[in-house]
């Protein structure tokens, strides 16, 4: 489809084109379909900025500018509100960022924040809340009018015509299932809608399954989420067939590319179908059979211990399995793309059933593996679940946390979120920020607010940059980590204001267990902005842990010598201080007894050979 642009033709490239940095995409390379997806997943889900849904107000005009259709130096700052504007005629209205309500009877009277997928979808919790990709201003009326409807074709039904010719109506998709009411954007805009709620499959990957897909799933005629339920295709099949009609009759337009690039540098992440637009059909355009993998075997108890069970198996032959389910006494419990999984938030001294069944791209599944049955221990060494190490508290914008993970296993961050309280006409809950990825056992990771300014520590440096409620807390706000709806570990006491402002809290080296119930007694306390050791774990802790090998030497030039027991050894990790690993060997001592470190720039670092850890200094 032919864009319409009212500028000076020299204002942009002729040929559309976007601008990732270079490398960005790396290790997408021969990947298709759900692989593919999964890549992408990775690379533009990982150490992101994510920020308030109030700052949404003010980074439109970063992003959202009309320098396409309505544009000349007198109105160079209204707002390109795509359920409004008309690129072939003449748009009926247009509006600046001060424009901004919270409802309206009737077009015209201002804008506000829509979300592309509905906010019930994620219980409105970050970082999709204020998701720049998805979230864009529109027409106060017909987004409340679009509610919480998917998008679709009209049918034979109209009832609400727009004055750009967008309309809600009956829904006339090819192949729905959905019979209730759908919101059709005009033709120039779909292309931008259907890439905006694919790059919304990919970005949550992971976290899809425990949205809300089951809106009125009973009753068709009312709106429904149109999600399914999976990971990797995301949406249901009409919903899918409708997006890749779409983002095929609108290409990607310089608007796009544009707003790509400026969302880039406020989010430091990208929709990938916006800069390779051929990847959709590749993820999507596939013909799976309707043949159920072979059932894994073998599966076996690869530790055991009172809280977790790291499990593995042999995996299924055929190639288009994409990922296995875990079930726990019949339950399912988990995921894995692996042949392993470590199953945690168990019960000390209790039994449980394990089973593995494997799932194929037509989303059929294998018939079940051996069953593993397991006592968990009655103690342990480890701790029993995550723990906040540090809680700072400290001028305007510096506020962060630091957790850790001492469980003994790496640890799947879906299900944790972080959540503050605040006081109302009663003590309530903002939107929790929820976390995700993985973590390491004996690593940790910093939440920071992105306008924070540590005299000790780089933003960049940290796993989560979120301006979300949690990180924009005072010291009065009760702080809860939570795993589903259970809290693990907290800051302050639940309903009532509390006395943790202008401080640093670190927790004390002999507390080795989170705690649902405050109590100062295990924290030092630190004055405003003291920031000492963030990121770096309470790298002693681990540094100094008994250990079976030693190095040398130390500082290091290129090569580092490791002397002990490590013939066995099934990987050698190195960590830079922040907690990123630079550098990752599988079976690193078969055939030698050293690590080459040439390429690691001069800095110190944390050599970890199967969970265990040394410190040392690349010179």
């Amino acid at each position: 489809m032919l864009k319409k642009y009212l500028f000076a033709i020299f204002a942009f490239p002729a040929i559309l084109s976007a601008q990732a940095p270079e490398g960005y995409y790396s290790g997408t390379e021969s990947l298709s379909g759900y692989a593919l997806k999964s890549k992408l997943h990775d690379i533009i889900s990982t150490k992101t900025y994510n920020y308030h849904y109030d700052d949404l107000k003010i980074l439109y005009g970063q992003t959202d500018i009309d320098r396409y259709y309505d544009y000349d130096a007198s109105n160079s700052t209204y707002l390109l509100d795509i359920y409004s504007n008309n690129p072939t005629g003449t748009t009926a209205y247009h509006y600046t960022l001060s424009n901004i309500i919270s409802s309206a009877n009737a077009e015209g009277l201002g804008w506000n924040r829509e979300h592309m997928m509905p906010q019930s979808s994620f219980n409105s919790a970050y970082p999709m809340y204020s998701d720049l990709f998805f979230v864009v201003p529109t027409d106060a009326r017909i987004n409340q009018l679009r509610s919480n409807y998917p998008y679709g074709k009209a049918g034979s039904t109209t009832y609400y015509n727009f004055t750009n010719g967008s309309k809600q109506a009956s829904n006339g998709t090819p192949n729905a299932t959905y019979t209730g009411r759908v919101y059709e954007p005009i033709d120039e805009f779909k292309g931008d809608i259907a890439r905006s709620l694919l790059y919304y499959a990919v970005r949550y990957e992971g976290k899809l399954g425990s949205f809300n897909f089951t809106t009125n799933a009973n009753d068709p005629t009312k709106d429904q989420n149109p999600l399914d339920g999976t990971e990797e295709k995301a949406y249901e099949n009409w919903y899918v067939a409708m997006l890749l009609s779409w983002h095929q009759l609108d290409p990607v337009s310089q608007r796009e590319i544009d707003r790509n690039n400026a969302v880039f540098n406020l989010q430091k992440n990208r929709n990938p179908f916006i800069d390779h637009p051929e990847w959709v059909g590749l993820i999507w355009n596939q013909t799976p059979d309707n043949i159920a993998p072979s059932a894994p075997s073998q599966l076996s108890l690869e530790r055991n211990s009172a809280y977790f069970v790291n499990l593995n198996w042999q995996a299924s032959p055929e190639n288009d399995v994409l990922g296995y389910n875990i079930y726990q006494d019949g339950v399912l419990v988990a995921k894995s793309k692996a042949t392993t999984i470590s199953i945690d938030h168990l019960t000390p001294a209790t039994t449980y059933n394990f089973t593995v069944k494997a799932y194929d791209s037509s989303y059929l599944e294998s018939p079940q593996s051996n069953t593993m049955n397991v006592t968990t221990l009655t103690t342990d060494v480890f701790a029993k679940d995550l723990q906040i190490i540090k809680y700072l508290e400290g001028t305007g914008d510096n506020k962060a946390y630091e957790i850790v993970n001492k469980t003994g296993h790496k640890v799947n961050l879906q299900g944790y979120k972080l959540s503050i309280q605040f006081k109302g006409t009663v003590y309530y809950f903002e939107n929790p920020f929820e976390l995700e990825g993985e973590v390491e056992n004996n690593q940790s990771f910093v939440v920071i607010n992105p306008n924070a300014n540590f005299s000790c520590f780089n933003n960049s440096n940290a796993a989560f940059v979120t301006a979300a409620p949690s990180l924009t807390f005072s010291g009065s706000n009760y702080v809860d980590l939570s795993y589903k709806s259970t809290t693990i570990d907290a800051i302050g006491v639940k309903g009532q204001d509390n006395s943790n402002a202008n401080k640093s809290l670190y927790r004390k080296s002999e507390i080795t267990n989170p705690t649902a119930t405050f109590d100062m007694n295990e924290w030092s306390s630190y004055a405003s902005d003291y920031c000492q050791g963030l990121g770096v774990l309470g790298i002693n802790d681990i540094a100094n842990r008994t250990f079976d090998f030693n190095i040398y030497p130390n500082p290091v030039g290129n090569q580092l010598n490791v002397n002990g027991e490590i013939s066995k050894a099934k990987s050698a990790k190195i960590y830079d201080l922040s907690g990123k690993m630079v550098k990752e060997i599988s079976n690193p001592f078969v055939n030698q007894k050293s690590i080459d470190v040439q390429s690691l720039l001069p800095n110190t670092y944390i050599l970890n050979i199967d969970g265990k850890s040394v410190k040392f200094i690349k010179k």
